[in-house]
């Protein structure tokens, strides 16, 4: 039984717990970071990280069986799921040895084991009472499912879908939002089957209508099918399949059921509450500083209300650090982090929807400009269609980016730079855009809302 003392103590050693550690460190503070499984945590492991090996791989496996338009000869055999696996593993661990030696280097100290909040200051790590002068809570989140839909056997999440050592024939996804479009693009690219089932009236449905249209009739195109506004009712499982059941009575049959209805706050049984700590439905409450009710004790990443990006949690991680030091860093509200699906066709966006913009200042307040990537060389180049729609507040800045297309999520640097830095359309028009990009498809839009379309009648 040890105890060990800090100027900041660690609770979770994901994308908002070791960037908090690297950025403490680099102000001069002693830092005990506590993680109980590996650094890294959901993004590197069985997230971010691994998710795009496997898109990447879907993307190769499109291009080959396409290449013949491209003036190749080749032809797609199939696909060796256990080299798949390979490739995935080898980036994991590549990235997984960097993190560690950079902590490492940082003079980080790392706690292996499960931390429980005993105290606004303390951490029990088995026998070992863990102090700091500060806390940030940063324990992640979970695969959530639906009330009284049991995980197992063909049941299964994106963890078990990641490990998979074959390529089903046919899968149901529930849920057509980021996880549930992602594996469906893999998957379709791979050769099954995929069928989506979302409640909501769309697909991917927190992005801009317009956007969500297109990517339904991509989907389409591509031959994915979706069920729309209707629930799940329950599903069934023997050794040949599942069966689903919709509440309309519709039933889909298939391999496998990916659950993919969101993710869940990791926050039972670890003393928040016990602690003094407001959490509500298993989310921690924290002010626009991030701090929680209790003084000291902070709280980034997933387990903080609003969008679960690990890129989000990255970003709090270091606001918390700077925040301690004394830096007074800015807020950037979640309406502002930039958003990206990485399916085929990808979808990225920043700031509000057309709609949330006419709700805010007005219909007649705003403009909106659409730019088809049909008019795009580069677009053309890799075949690909889409949009990109900007929203201003007439005679007033940029309020909202939203693309889609393959390879749009590149363009999401600038679209985020824009709606942040509060630009103008025509404070962006007079900049160059380098030819023959895509990144011209962002800026054509930002010429016809500033008044002068170049390549638009």
């Amino acid at each position: 039984m040890s105890e060990q003392n800090f100027d900041l103590v660690i609770l979770g050693g994901g994308s908002g717990g070791y960037a908090a550690a690297l950025r403490a460190s680099q102000l001069g503070m002693s830092v005990g970071l506590i993680e109980k499984n590996k650094l890294g945590g959901t993004c590197l492991h069985v997230g971010c990280i691994p998710t795009k090996a496997l898109l990447h791989s879907a993307e190769v496996a499109d291009v080959t069986r396409e290449s013949a338009k491209y003036g190749v000869n080749a032809s797609l055999e199939g696909i060796d799921i256990s080299a798949v696996t390979s490739y995935r593993e080898g980036i994991v661990a590549s990235k997984y040895k960097g993190l560690q030696g950079l902590i490492k280097a940082r003079g980080i100290t790392v706690i292996e084991g499960s931390g429980r909040l005993t105290s606004p200051t303390t951490v029990q790590v088995g026998d070992d009472t863990i102090t700091g002068k500060n806390v940030i809570l940063a324990t992640g989140s979970y695969s959530r499912s639906l009330p009284g839909l049991e995980i197992g056997g063909r049941v299964i999440t994106s963890e078990q879908a990641l490990e998979l050592d074959f390529v089903p024939k046919k899968v149901a996804v529930l849920g057509g939002g980021v996880i549930g479009v992602e594996f469906s693009s893999v998957w379709k690219s791979w050769g099954a089957d995929v069928h989506i089932i979302e409640a909501l009236p769309h697909l991917v449905p927190n992005e801009d209508e317009s956007v969500s249209k297109q990517f339904e009739r991509a989907y389409r195109k591509r031959g994915i099918g979706f069920t729309l506004g209707v629930r799940f009712q329950s599903v069934t499982q023997d050794e040949n399949g599942v069966v689903v059941t919709l509440e309309n009575g519709d039933t889909i049959e298939a391999d496998l059921l990916l659950v993919a209805v969101g993710r869940g706050p990791s926050t039972a049984g670890l003393g928040f509450e016990e602690a003094g700590i407001t959490v509500d439905r298993g989310f921690v409450i924290t002010n626009e500083r991030l701090e929680t009710s209790v003084p000291g004790v902070y709280a980034v990443g997933d387990i903080v209300p609003g969008l679960q990006l690990a890129h989000r949690g990255f970003q709090q991680g270091i606001f918390v650090a700077e925040e301690l030091a004394g830096l007074n860093p800015i807020v950037i509200d979640d309406l502002n982090i930039p958003k990206v699906t990485y399916s085929d066709p990808e979808v990225a966006s920043v700031g509000l929807s057309e709609a949330k913009a006419a709700e805010k200042y007005g219909a007649d307040k705003i403009s909106a400009y659409d730019y088809n990537l049909a008019g795009n060389g580069k677009s053309h180049i890799i075949g690909t269609a889409g949009s990109i729609k900007v929203v201003r507040v007439n005679d007033g800045p940029v309020v909202g980016v939203h693309m889609i297309g393959a390879r749009v999520g590149e363009l999401i640097g600038e679209a985020q730079l824009a709606v942040n830095w509060e630009a103008y359309p025509e404070d962006v028009a007079p900049l160059v855009h380098a030819h023959p990009t895509q990144n011209e498809a962002l800026g054509e839009a930002f010429l016809a809302l500033a008044g002068k379309p170049l390549h638009a009648i």
